[in-house]
């Protein structure tokens, strides 16, 4: 791992959304699913994408595979297509709604989260990144809301793309809001050292603001199309508040600052 933590959605907050709209023009992001990591079928990237037959064939792996990792505990393998199929099956109906997870969900995503601390247990020596990215989503505030975890499985990510500031720039925000300060600060120096040069002061402003207010509860305020809006977050991966209804997608029209 990059860094040692044995010594111890949606975006944190408006500006957080800025920022990865900026890190999408300069260096890809795509929502979480950077480098194509969230194939279809994912957890939380197709409300329905695992129902009918595909549901029913997932569900069947995982039988058989729960099977296989009691008769077999230390199958590094196995426990990883058991994550695998989970996190499949997590992406239907019966799991995932536009508010987010349902109960069953919940107990779904709960049930994935042991099945990966298993196969990390097991010492795997190439930790899947694509698996990893998956298990981004499900310890984010759309899923379990495991910071923590998060950054756990950021540190697999990072290591494998030790070039992406936007996965960087992830780690530092959600290794502040797990009260990770040390993690947090190496990883902003690197997402700002990484982000293109025209983009490195608002980044560094921004991972600043994450540390500053790491559950994002602050009040913001910011100024579209000659319009300003104020809003807040409920901690829940949302916001509460007055924004405009026609606003510019364009990364940077929108400046937002502390009320």
């Amino acid at each position: 791992m990059l860094f040692d933590l044995r010594g111890r959605g949606r975006r944190r907050t408006v500006q957080t959304i800025y920022l990865g709209l900026a890190l999408l023009m300069g260096i890809g992001l795509v929502g979480f699913g950077i480098g194509g990591g969230f194939g279809g079928g994912g957890i939380l990237s197709g409300v329905g994408n695992s129902e009918g037959s595909g549901s029913a064939s997932y569900a069947s792996q995982i039988k058989k595979l729960q099977k296989q990792t009691l008769r077999q505990p230390n199958n590094i393998g196995a426990w990883e297509r058991l994550t695998n199929a989970q996190l499949h099956e997590a992406g239907g109906e019966a799991y995932v709604s536009n508010g987010g997870p349902t109960a069953k969900g919940r107990e779904l995503f709960s049930q994935t989260a042991v099945s990966w601390e298993h196969y990390l247990a097991l010492n795997p020596p190439k930790p899947s990144v694509p698996l990893a990215k998956e298990m981004l989503r499900l310890f984010g505030e759309e899923g379990l809301n495991r910071p923590a975890s998060a950054v756990q499985v950021l540190q697999i990510v990072v290591a494998a793309e030790p070039d992406n500031a936007a996965y960087y720039s992830l780690l530092a925000q959600y290794a502040y809001k797990a009260r990770n300060t040390r993690v947090g600060d190496l990883a902003a120096a690197k997402a700002v050292k990484l982000a293109p040069p025209e983009q490195r002061a608002r980044v560094k402003t921004e991972l600043q603001a994450a540390k500053k207010s790491p559950s994002g509860g602050e009040t913001l305020t910011g100024t579209t199309n000659g319009k300003t809006f104020t809003v807040k977050s409920n901690g829940r991966g949302g916001y509460s508040g007055a924004v405009p209804q026609s606003t510019s997608t364009t990364p940077g029209s929108s400046t937002p600052a502390k009320k």
